[in-house]
């Protein structure tokens, strides 16, 4: 599936994606409730320079559907222009070319034409720096020497007082470099600004960051027993969500030594709800495969100490952005594919189907595992525990 179709958004995904991203969430997280990929969501928001578009409004002076309305009413009875537009307290000029525009008495129609006209009205307006190519040439060589779009704003004021037309705001100049739609400002001058960003973000975006980068309670994988690290011992798991379409997800769970996965249907990704799935099956093990378990900064595992203290097993983090921390995990992940590709709704799969698509993995031969079985690897290491 090409990028342009998985992109396709509905006007209410549209709300939500630009709300998640003034919220402060990450491109992951955005992309996991649109059922979304990452990389998807980043283009999207990357060739709209991270600016949300402003909301449309009706301009106090256009005609409203009302009084559309009440032209039609007026033209069906047989009044006159003037006498419809002196009960709307409008000038019989602004009636007169509204009937003209969409069809003549005969033909005109309230709600089309209140559709036509929106439609019509959906023009791009032309910035200052557009409409002015001396402006938009000392911004541009004010940028080339590292000035900041405030800096270069404040100065205009400065040194041209008495000329309106030479004044930018530094909000303009900013959109004019990320949305490069606009063929304004050069791309180029991007590299010229302190934070070499391609296009805007949160002022959350930083806090949320934050909260992810420091789960309370949090362990790090620096933690993790030496023995997690080198496989030495069964026991020790990493975790992860697959997700899929319309906000759909399930748990990934790998063995480090054996590299025997278990797949858990889980109906949502809130932290309480992930707990409570995985705490459900991890005690099912037997308490030498209940060792540690390894996960990344998603704050679907924010409620960690309570699975803890269900299960026994402390839940140790990886570094942000840090994916080959869980390489097991993610190799995983990528052979699940076979089984569930990127566009598939995963809330349609039962846990039994999950349980056959698990097995249907855990017997097949690893090249890692010398061609050996992870279930195979799996037993042969549980029955060696003494």
């Amino acid at each position: 599936m090409d990028q342009h179709k998985r992109m396709r958004l509905t006007p209410q995904q549209h709300r939500e994606l630009w709300d998640r991203w003034k919220a402060g969430e990450s491109l992951s997280d955005i992309g996991r409730a649109l059922g979304r990929v990452r990389s998807g969501i980043h283009q999207w928001l990357a060739s709209r320079g991270g600016i949300a578009p402003p909301a449309r409004r009706r301009s106090p002076r256009s005609l409203s559907i009302a009084e559309r309305e009440a032209i039609s009413r007026g033209l069906s009875i047989g009044q006159s222009i003037r006498r419809i537009a002196a009960d709307l307290a409008r000038a019989p000029s602004t009636v007169s070319r509204e009937v003209k525009r969409h069809g003549g008495r005969q033909a005109y129609r309230a709600h089309r034409a209140d559709r036509r006209a929106w439609d019509r009205a959906l023009r791009p307006k032309r910035c200052a720096l557009r409409l002015n190519s001396e402006l938009r040439r000392v911004v541009a060589s004010k940028l080339c020497l590292d000035w900041s779009p405030e800096q270069i704003s404040a100065w205009l004021k400065i040194r041209y007082p008495d000329e309106p037309g030479m004044r930018v705001s530094h909000e303009t100049i900013y959109r004019s470099l990320f949305v490069q739609a606009r063929g304004v400002l050069k791309k180029e001058l991007l590299r010229h600004l302190r934070s070499k960003r391609i296009m805007r973000k949160s002022k959350l975006a930083r806090a949320e960051a934050q909260v992810r980068g420091r789960i309370a309670e949090a362990l790090t994988i620096r933690q993790r027993p030496a023995e997690a690290e080198d496989r030495a011992v069964p026991g020790h798991w990493e975790g992860d969500l697959l997700c899929g379409t319309n906000g759909s997800q399930i748990v990934t769970l790998v063995e480090r030594q054996s590299r025997f996965a278990m797949l858990i249907k889980i109906p949502n990704r809130e932290a309480d709800t992930v707990a409570a799935a995985l705490s459900r099956h991890i005690r099912k093990l037997p308490a030498s495969l209940k060792r540690s378990l390894t996960w990344d900064r998603g704050l679907e595992m924010a409620k960690h100490p309570q699975f803890t203290v269900a299960t026994n097993v402390k839940v140790y983090f990886c570094d942000p952005q840090s994916p080959w921390q869980r390489g097991s995990n993610e190799n995983t992940n990528g052979l699940l594919r076979q089984y569930f590709p990127k566009g598939t709704d995963l809330s349609h799969h039962s846990q039994a189907e999950l349980n056959r698509v698990a097995l249907r993995l855990n017997q097949r031969p690893r090249e890692t595992l010398g061609f050996e079985t992870p279930a195979a690897r799996l037993r042969a290491s549980v029955a060696s525990i003494p």
